[in-house]
């Protein structure tokens, strides 16, 4: 699809698109639930590490090759600075992902392997449909090699940031879908 085609697309309202470097284009649902886990982690986010820590949601982050992202929750170090309008991934100390109901692959498999290859410290995958979530840390080439499994329920989750700081998700808070939502 060229640059022309997707300025005068229309997308059906309630979607989120993302635009890969691959040339494929990814239109995503929003849901309560997404919507409503960004929400709680964000706000885990200034419980644990104050309201003035640098965190972004779906805000673009550049990575090499063109291969830019806009996760659903980063933690950047405190000393980042905007490169332009913005951050490099060398400032990013955790990306989490919120599973959609589609999609699911692109967070467990694409995503786990990208972020591992560019270094990202922490990448955390949460899968309000699953009701886990899955934290990967000690990134490499290929991915991370190590991934822990969390279930929903379970109480509070510290994760140690590089920088020295704790960022604490509250498993017991994350919500859950309603009976019936489960897409997948």
């Amino acid at each position: 699809m060229s640059v022309d085609a997707i300025m005068h697309t229309e997308f059906p309202e309630g979607y989120t698109v993302l635009f890969g470097a691959d040339g494929k284009v990814i239109m995503t649902p929003q849901s309560f639930e997404h919507s409503s886990t960004i929400k709680s982690m964000q706000y885990d986010t200034v419980v644990s590490l104050g309201r003035h820590a640098k965190t972004a949601s779906d805000v673009c982050i550049d990575f090499p090759a063109d291969e830019n992202s806009a996760p659903d929750l980063a933690i950047l170090r405190e000393d980042a600075r905007r490169e332009g309008k913005r951050y490099s991934f060398e400032d990013v100390l955790l990306i989490s992902e919120v599973v959609p109901t589609s999609s699911a692959r692109k967070d467990y498999d694409d995503c786990t392997a990208k972020y591992g290859r560019y270094g990202i410290p922490v990448y955390l995958i949460v899968d309000p449909y699953a009701q886990e979530v899955v934290l990967h840390t000690q990134p490499t080439a290929t991915g991370y090699i190590a991934a822990h499994t969390h279930k929903y329920g379970t109480g509070k989750l510290p994760i140690p940031l590089a920088d020295g700081r704790t960022f604490t998700l509250d498993l017991d808070e994350l919500p859950r879908p309603e009976p019936g939502d489960d897409a997948r």
